[in-house]
């Protein structure tokens, strides 16, 4: 999302590795192409992606997706423990403030820990790139927390190929990609609801670093 509060790609990258020297390849790729900086960055988890980011830009806050964390959780849960489970859960991640939401991610722990340690072991040790999100305002936080705009691209790439069939190769692939994120960019002209707003609290967050953009 760029300063304007609409939606960009900045590249496509296809690798069959997704490990953290691809990340590193991909974001030195960005970097070198002209992008300065990233304020916040909101992904799913993939191995090495947080490590790569704060590599090539140290000052950006990694996001780890809630929504994605939350389906993790719930594949290592019964299906008669799914309900309460939620309901509990809710309690964490729609809290109101960082010192409430680990109150709440302590009561969690207590009543669901020694059922499944697997599923708490993950939200306590991911927690710093979770958490990041509770100490903003709502507009920052709705933009922030989960991956759901990178999703619904990949919901128009898949409407692409799923007719074509077999690819003859990777270049042929990334034509037809370009070609949609092209047509899709043309519905992409308005900003964020209520952006002006949102890239004030921005300014405010990150002193500094959008200055230049906003002729502060």
């Amino acid at each position: 999302m760029d300063k304007d509060g609409r939606k960009d790609v900045l590249g496509l990258y296809i690798g069959e590795d997704e490990g953290a020297n691809f990340w590193l390849g991909v974001l030195t790729k960005l970097q070198n192409r002209g992008v300065k900086d990233i304020l916040i960055t909101s992904v799913d988890g993939l191995n090495g992606f947080p490590e790569a980011i704060k590599t090539i830009f140290p000052k950006t806050e990694v996001q780890l997706c809630i929504v994605h964390q939350i389906r993790n959780s719930l594949k290592y849960i019964a299906s008669k423990d799914q309900k309460e489970f939620i309901k509990d859960l809710k309690l964490v991640y729609q809290a109101t403030s960082k010192e409430i939401v680990e109150d709440e991610l302590l009561k969690l722990d207590e009543k669901w820990g020694k059922k499944y340690p697997i599923v708490l072991n993950s939200w306590n040790n991911k927690w710093e790139n979770l958490s990041h999100y509770f100490k903003y305002p709502y507009p920052i936080r709705k933009i922030m927390y989960t991956t759901n705009i990178i999703e619904s691209g990949h919901r128009q790439f898949r409407k692409l190929t799923k007719t074509k069939g077999a690819f003859p190769n990777k270049d042929s692939l990334l034509k037809l990609l370009y070609m949609g994120i092209q047509n899709a960019k043309e519905k992409w002209t308005q900003p964020v609801h209520n952006w002006s707003q949102t890239i004030s609290q921005l300014a405010i967050f990150f002193e500094g670093r959008l200055d230049e953009y906003l002729e502060l």
